[in-house]
């Protein structure tokens, strides 16, 4: 059993391989990595799903990037900024970030990868977040996970304080996420490029 599942009861078969593929943490990053070149590179961008589609997923990059400056993982309980709307926005931010690239890609399996992701990784994954945040923090996390739900806001007013400030090192340091950045927008950049070379946009320039 994996270190996600260990104090689970076990489980055997294809059951307890779901499972552990469910919890592993490494492969939902991984292909999740994975998902922004395969949706860019076989995409049929047309221009207004192509601006539609960058423009959702440039929130979810810009939701990440504000979020990973906040939060010190399993050292501090991250309650400011993102936090304070959210308790998981570097996943609201993924979100955003796939069903933006989804609607650039102009197929519908992007749709039905997307979505399978989704639905396989993320409700694991969230429940083992609250679980192990919960023993972390104790009370304090009972109180702010209360009133904060999980990946949509109620509303879009937050707090700040200068000890828990945004931070680029945080950014840095915890998730590479500037990194992320730099590679989320590059495949955007692919999709525009192919875009302005499809037979129509260059009929239109002509």
């Amino acid at each position: 059993m994996g270190r996600r599942t260990k104090d689970m009861p076990e489980l055997g078969g294809i059951a307890g391989i779901i499972r552990e593929m469910r919890y592993h943490e490494f492969s939902r990053q991984a292909i999740g990595i994975l998902l922004i070149p395969v949706f860019a590179f076989w995409a049929a961008p047309s221009e207004p799903l192509f601006w539609v589609g960058a423009g959702v997923a440039t929130l979810g990059i810009l939701v990440r990037l504000w979020a990973s400056g906040f939060v010190v993982k399993n050292k501090e309980l991250a309650t400011t900024g993102p936090y304070a709307m959210v308790r998981h926005p570097l996943y609201t931010g993924n979100i955003l970030m796939l069903i933006g690239f989804c609607i650039a890609n102009g197929y519908w399996w992007s749709w039905a990868v997307g979505a399978f992701f989704l639905f396989f990784w993320y409700p694991p994954t969230i429940s083992y977040e609250d679980n192990k945040l919960h023993g972390i923090f104790g009370d304090p996390w009972l109180d702010w996970s209360s009133q904060t739900p999980a990946l949509f806001p109620r509303s879009l007013t937050f707090t700040s304080s200068e000890a828990t400030g945004w931070s680029f090192m945080k950014s840095l340091k915890q998730n590479w996420e500037p990194v992320i950045v730099v590679y989320s927008f590059f495949w955007l950049w692919w999709m525009w490029r192919e875009l302005l070379a499809s037979p129509a946009i260059t009929i239109l320039i002509d």
